[in-house]
């Protein structure tokens, strides 16, 4: 297994020549939104290593879930980056920053982009057809261990499925819903499920490690309503209606003044695209060789040339020469 961080040891691991602090003076300083689960944290640890080695920027990554940076950037101005924002997540406090000019959206950072709802591991709907819809699930909450399995405070999804759980009347079906303390008990609760043949009923999103890994088929929640499911994004809203998840845009947007004052940096967001499939292959790996965030971007940097090198300027090539030999 790898043993290098994403720093200047890293840096000389790989073959590239830390640069100078005053060739990090001509960016300046970059702060980017770390939201809190696996893929953004490749993201951005990939996104620092190319950004301090190839444009000499001074990178700090801001530990934050979706709700929280977009917050941050309304009352701060800060992060000056915010990726793998989910835009069905977001609700109307992000569209409000890009609509008043605060925030600039730059591109789809996964793509086709993610895939999110409420789901069942496969082999209880292969043996319990009719859980495969919302209908079927609470008139049988039984066979589903009477719990739902709720994101944890302050991610985006809890605002949607805390909005669902009350348009549902779920809990009068005598479905639990168990909030989760944080991505690690959620995910683990799956997968002790699924290994152990036991039920399992929640929400999940991907690209994710337990998508990649475990079964699991996506209940029925009915049609997708744009209306309904815009109102489902904000907290306490009245009344709220019935709508299956969309497919979800996964953004990378930076605010307005950053944009303006760091175009090769803006730039370089623009083009950081990764195919959905690669980054769950990316999380597979990750998993499977207990590596950290930053090693992920040691090998995905080693081993992907071709796709990060049409991310970046010529100047960024020529720095980071020695990992596209």
């Amino acid at each position: 297994m790898f043993t290098l961080r994403i720093t200047a040891a890293a840096a000389l691991a790989l073959g590239i020549v830390p640069m100078a602090a005053t060739a990090q003076d001509a960016c300046g300083e970059v702060s980017i939104a770390k939201m809190n689960w696996a893929a953004a944290d490749v993201t951005t640890n990939i996104a620092k290593f190319l950004l301090e080695q190839g444009y000499g920027c001074d990178v700090s990554l801001v530990n934050s879930d979706t709700i929280p940076a977009i917050t941050s950037v309304a009352e701060n101005g800060e992060p000056d980056v915010v990726t793998n924002l989910w835009l069905n997540s977001a609700g109307d406090a992000y569209t409000k920053l890009e609509s008043n000019g605060t925030m600039k959206r730059l591109t789809s950072v996964l793509e086709p982009g993610g895939v999110e709802g409420w789901w069942i591991p496969a082999a209880l709907a292969e043996e319990h057809p009719e859980l495969t819809t919302i209908e079927g699930i609470m008139e049988n909450p039984d066979l589903v261990g009477n719990r739902f399995n709720n994101c944890p405070d302050g991610w985006g999804c809890r605002v949607v499925s805390d909005n669902l759980v009350r348009a549902l009347d779920l809990e009068s079906s005598g479905i639990e819903v168990f909030n989760h303390g944080s991505g690690e008990t959620l995910a683990s609760s799956m997968g002790a499920a699924v290994t152990d043949g036991d039920a399992w009923f929640g929400y999940y999103w991907g690209p994710t490690v337990p998508m990649g890994k475990y079964d699991m088929t996506r209940v029925d929640l009915g049609d997708y309503n744009e209306e309904a499911f815009q109102n489902l994004q904000n907290p306490d809203t009245p009344d709220p209606q019935v709508s299956d998840f969309p497919a979800a845009p996964i953004l990378t947007s930076v605010t307005t003044a950053f944009a303006e004052s760091n175009p090769e940096v803006t730039e370089f967001f623009t083009n950081m695209t990764f195919e959905t499939s690669m980054m769950s292959g990316l999380l597979a790996w990750q998993d499977e060789n207990n590596a950290s965030a930053e090693e992920v971007a040691v090998h995905f940097l080693s081993e992907n040339p071709d796709v990060w090198s049409a991310w970046i300027n010529d100047a960024a090539k020529e720095n980071l020469s020695a990992l596209l030999k």
